[in-house]
């Protein structure tokens, strides 16, 4: 149920946006687009150098949030530090909301900081408290001192918002007055929350108080010539539209934050009550937006110069993880900006120079790419996110053609400086850009989708305002003149709306399987050498040719792997000297990165997990590996009993063990197909692969095979994998024919098993039993508790308990085997991959995929 809710939040999102737009026209359906401009004009200029200093003033006392959170929960940052991410995290969030811009940039910020995952969820929720504690009793004190009417046109329960402050208060009382009382940590699920301390709470509540003081200010600032109402009343409205907003989710607040202001103020002026809210969002949202912007092109632009210091080189780890987050979305605002430049009249003292200077069919062609290049930059700027160098270069040629038409459609000078300088920091920074793979096949998550949704939505909406007075026809369609801004913005939007269809439509009929290399004679050749040296038998699944091999610079080790959608997939560990490794993990690592992939290991060994561990990946157990000590293996005693009885119940019915030398297999090959097609038809089932081996005739020639026989003929068989120095043995595909008698695999196991103990192997190797020796507590992660429960009541799917009780019965040495990977919300995504890639049939295998590395 809340997977669902958070799924269908983003609709929600997109639902109230829109309702916000259509009670904005409604409100404003008495004026035009020029009053606007000239309410905008009318602002003294002093009242707008004094929300600029405000605004300075308030974006140095936002540090507080961001102080008091690392100091809560106790942690050595520097002042310097908490200072970056307040700024740059209140400026992303501000411009593009929590989800998609304060979080995510703090999060990459703190941890590569050193903070873990806990603390920086601890100074999440320590921000957003102190943020609400400081609403709540704000908003309280001002609703019960300064109460107005709520206007029945909202339906709300209140006619005044005077109740409303009193329960506000309340809930600030109480919160201050549990953390007097309660010293001892919360614990949620597992999670433990500390309460700050009555010192830390009075210092949140003024923080966040002074806060929401200086923005009411900078908003009244530029609004007070137009009000009829003081300081005080208007701080009321101000917290009650903020609140809306913050619950809105609405990206910047846009449409809902206008709305609410403009609803409870009730002002003759709407028009310019609307333009004063219009400049508090280019001074207070756009402006230090910018300045992240410019902070982020001179630290590259020292970097590239050599000028790089000790302290540069400590921020180029923040910069480099940060960088495309912030290009992608200034490069999503440059699109918004030309959407909504194309969607409003040219400035009207520009129209005489424009009409001497230009003809007109460069300035309609200007318009329409102008069009065009804004919506292209909506649906690039995600490549930029995923640092996928394709983005980089479609988005540096569109940037320099809208500098160009910006300047040719009207003289938006404004326009081609903004975009010039997003332009200069993707050029300052295209090392960061380094990703291969399509723009088609990038994935868009359904926030992004929705922000660039109700962009397009705002243009259409900002022309039709605009447009309202001109009676609709169809001749506006063809009209062609210097004043024909409605023609211009009718024919533009169509083809911005038609390059957003078009690409959407591209991305779902597109194919998305990654395809890969097969792996060459040559290779396969050097893996045989590499397998033979190897004492662990699992690394001979590397001659079935179904996975893609890596190997390292000196071709002594390498990793066998397979592509499922995003997930990499690596066989166990690497094959090679242990020394190799390591180095070839980070260069595995690496490969992935290269193509924004996931990591995984697949059935690695205990020995080997510090690898993983320092590579930040997730440790999870996938089961118990079972191997028999040969030099302890015998069949007296009462425990064996019913080994015996197999073994003597198939030597009654005449059956017979041998060894067929490798040799001698290609002969006997058509026989043992046979053998294998009747066993996957009895059991319903087709071949898989990957971790498994599959009937092929190449494969099989590889190996001896033991083989039983009933008189004369062949009934059972498996290929035998023989571990360098006699380490191990193992048998791997293991079919039957359906006449074989009862206990015929426990015969031919048994037989391997001794035949094995007298050539003076160590161990046999039965393989893992899935999810098999997990413990169920009540303090366990929630991996262990599901694993525990699909191993205990999974058996209608897979035989996980009845597959250890069968491999009990030769009493072997269990040992661990685990799954490292990304951990979080891309781990239910990677076992999906991981069952698939499993799951697929060998005739879905590399050897038949000749069309290149990943798109």
């Amino acid at each position: 149920m809340l997977l669902r809710l958070k799924q269908l939040a983003p609709l929600l999102v997109i639902t109230i946006f829109v309702g916000a737009i259509w009670l904005l026209v409604r409100e404003l359906k008495h004026y035009n687009i020029h009053d606007i401009r000239s309410a905008v004009v009318q602002i003294p200029a002093w009242r707008l150098w004094a929300a600029g200093g405000l605004t300075v003033l308030n974006y140095v006392l936002l540090i507080g949030y961001d102080y008091l959170a690392v100091r809560a929960i106790q942690h050595p940052l520097s002042l310097g530090k908490i200072s970056l991410a307040s700024f740059t995290g209140f400026v992303t969030s501000y411009n593009f909301g929590a989800l998609l811009g304060g979080t995510s940039v703090r999060y990459r910020l703190y941890s590569a900081w050193g903070l873990t995952a806990m603390e920086i969820l601890q100074l999440m929720l320590m921000l957003g408290t102190t943020y609400w504690v400081g609403v709540f009793a704000l908003a309280g004190v001002v609703f019960l001192s300064h109460p107005f009417p709520i206007p029945a046109s909202l339906h709300l329960p209140f006619s005044s918002v005077q109740p409303l402050g009193g329960i506000l208060l309340a809930v600030a009382i109480v919160y201050a007055s549990l953390t007097l009382i309660r010293k001892s940590p919360i614990r949620v699920k597992g999670i433990e929350l500390r309460l700050p301390s009555t010192r830390m709470t009075l210092l949140q509540l003024a923080v966040s108080a002074g806060d929401l003081l200086l923005v009411a200010a900078i908003v009244y600032t530029l609004l007070a010539h137009n009000l009829t109402i003081g300081y005080g009343e208007f701080l009321g409205i101000f917290l009650m539209a903020t609140v809306t907003v913050v619950l809105s989710h609405v990206p910047g607040g846009v449409g809902v934050f206008e709305l609410v202001i403009l609803t409870l103020v009730a002002s003759p002026s709407s028009a310019k009550i609307l333009a004063g809210l219009l400049v508090f969002r280019v001074i207070y949202y756009l402006i230090p937006l910018f300045f992240a912007v410019i902070l982020m092109g001179l630290h590259e632009l020292s970097l590239n110069r050599g000028l790089a210091q000790r302290t540069l080189q400590q921020a180029n780890r923040w910069s480099a993880a940060i960088a495309p987050l912030i290009l992608s979305w200034c490069t999503l605002l440059a699109g918004a900006v030309l959407l909504f430049s194309g969607a409003t009249p040219i400035v009207t003292a520009r129209l005489g120079h424009l009409q001497q200077t230009l003809p007109l069919p460069l300035v309609e062609i200007s318009h329409f790419l102008g069009s065009l290049i804004g919506a292209a930059l909506l649906v690039l700027s995600r490549g930029l996110q995923r640092r996928l160098d394709s983005a980089w270069w479609l988005i540096t040629g569109l940037l320099s053609l809208g500098i160009l038409v910006s300047l040719l459609k009207g003289f938006d000078f404004e326009e081609a400086i903004l975009l010039g300088i997003i332009l200069l920091a993707l050029l300052l920074s295209r090392r960061q850009y380094y990703r291969k793979g399509t723009l088609i096949h990038d994935r868009f998550s359904l926030p992004w989708a929705a922000t660039i949704l109700s962009i397009v939505l705002c243009s259409l909406w900002l022309g039709l305002f605009a447009y309202r007075n001109i009676e609709y026809s169809h001749e506006l369609w063809w009209a062609f003149t210097i004043k024909g801004d409605a023609s211009r913005f009718m024919r533009g939007s169509i083809g911005a709306i038609s390059v957003v269809m078009l690409f959407s439509f591209a991305k779902l009929t597109s194919a998305q399987r990654p395809q890969v290399h097969p792996p060459t004679t040559d290779e396969l050749a050097l893996v045989r050498q590499l397998v033979t040296a190897s004492p662990v038998t699992s690394t001979r699944l590397a001659l079935l040719a179904d996975k893609s091999l890596l190997f390292n610079p000196q071709q002594t080790a390498f990793i066998m792997y397979g592509i499922q959608k995003r997930s990499w997939i690596s066989l166990g560990d690497p094959i090679g000297p242990e020394a190799e490794r390591s180095e070839l993990v980070w260069q595995f690592r690496e490969l992935v990165d290269l193509y924004d992939g996931w990591p995984v290991f697949y059935q690695i060994r205990p020995e080997n997990l510090s690898i993983y561990l320092d590579q930040g990946l997730t440790i999870l157990k996938l089961g118990e590996e079972a191997r028999v000590p040969l030099t302890e293996f015998e069949l007296s005693g009462g425990k064996r009993r019913k080994l015996r009885q197999a073994i003597n119940h198939c030597e009654q019915a005449e059956c017979e063990f041998t060894i067929i030398p490798r040799e001698q297999v290609p002969a006997i090959i058509p026989e043992l197909k046979r053998i294998s097609d009747d066993w996957l038809q009895s059991k319903s089932t087709k071949e898989k692969g990957f971790s498994l081996g599959y009937f092929d005739e190449t494969y099989l020639s590889q190996f001896p095979i033991a083989v039983v026989k009933q008189r004369g003929t062949i009934i059972a068989f498996t290929n035998i994998l023989e571990g360098a120095d006699k380490e191990e043995l193992s048998a791997d595909l293991m079919r039957y024919d359906q006449s074989a008698p009862p206990g015929v695999m426990e015969y031919l196991f048994v037989k391997l098993m001794l035949w094995g103990q007298t050539a003076g192997y160590t161990w046999f190797n039965f393989g893992m039993a899935p999810l098999s020796g997990i413990e169920n507590r009540p303090l366990s992660p929630v991996w262990n508790r599901t694993a525990n429960l699909i191993y205990r009541y999974g058996d209608h799917f897979y035989r996980f308990e009845g597959l250890r009780s069968y491999k009990e019965k030769f009493d072997p040495v269990w040992t661990p085997k685990y799954l490292a990977a990304p951990g979080g919300l891309a781990l239910p995504q990677i076992l999906r991959d991981l069952v698939a890639l499993i799951g697929k049939t060998h005739t879905d295998s590399i050897r038949r995929s000749h069309d290149g590395p990943l798109g």
